[in-house]
């Protein structure tokens, strides 16, 4: 059940270029949020009519975690906050991760990476956590460490394999049976495909801009094979139906 409240910063630093960790105190979102869902962020300055939407990293007791890029005025006014203040908060929103006994692959790239934290802690069976990053800025890299095994690509090859998430599956030659991932559209469709070869299912969590976080203004609608019962066109809502979808019922 999503609630909107006044949440207090209990902390927040910097832990990478532009990217912003921030805890904050949300009994009743901490309570019912699961891997994968999101908040929708109020702005303080009027100016800025809608919400930002936040992907919730990981839950701590009545603390909710954000991890967070610089994107914008918005973002950068939530990077400004200090200790004590407060932020509205609506959520938690979407559809997460349905949390699988089965051996899994996290698949994060960039500020996709944040979400899948929350699973990795969930997880019950045997999983491996494969990150991708520009260069060696590794946020969160150390986070997965106690939940899970971690491998690392990079862009420059300054850590980890050079080159992308499938290639450091491949040249680990490691194997599962399910796979969770959040990143750019690009290593969404290359993740969609490899699982597709793999002939095992991989759930994927779809970004887009939103306006209301709720399903009413249709603003932040995804392509997809079927047709939506309600609408009878071959869209969904990202922040409603998703943000995650099997990688086989949407178009990338």
């Amino acid at each position: 059940m999503k609630s909107k409240c006044m949440a207090q910063i209990v902390s927040q630093t910097e832990i990478g270029r532009n990217i912003h960790d921030m805890l904050l105190k949300a009994p009743e979102i901490a309570r019912e949020a699961k891997p994968g869902q999101f908040v929708m962020v109020s702005c303080r300055d009027g100016s800025r009519i809608l919400p930002r939407p936040i992907s919730i990293c990981e839950t701590r007791g009545e603390l909710v975690r954000l991890v967070y890029r610089t994107a914008g005025k918005g973002t950068e006014e939530f990077a400004s906050m200090k200790k004590g203040e407060e932020l509205e908060l609506l959520g938690p929103l979407g559809n997460g991760f349905p949390i699988l006994e089965k051996k899994a692959f996290l698949i994060g790239g960039g500020i996709g990476i944040p979400p899948l934290l929350g699973v990795a802690k969930a997880m019950k069976t045997e999983s491996y956590a494969i990150l991708g990053y520009r260069d060696s800025d590794l946020y969160l890299l150390e986070d997965f460490v106690p939940y899970c095994g971690v491998h690392a690509a990079t862009e420059d090859g300054s850590f980890g394999v050079k080159g992308t998430v499938l290639d450091t599956l491949r040249e680990k030659n490691l194997s599962a049976e399910v796979i969770y991932a959040c990143g750019p559209k690009p290593m969404l469709k290359a993740v969609k495909e490899y699982a597709k070869e793999a002939g095992i299912p991989a759930y994927i969590s779809m970004e887009e801009r939103m306006a209301c976080g709720i399903g009413a203004c249709l603003g932040c609608v995804c392509q997809t094979k079927e047709k939506d019962e309600h609408s009878q066109v071959k869209n969904r809502r990202v922040c409603k139906d998703g943000p995650v979808f099997l990688a086989e019922e949407v178009e990338l």
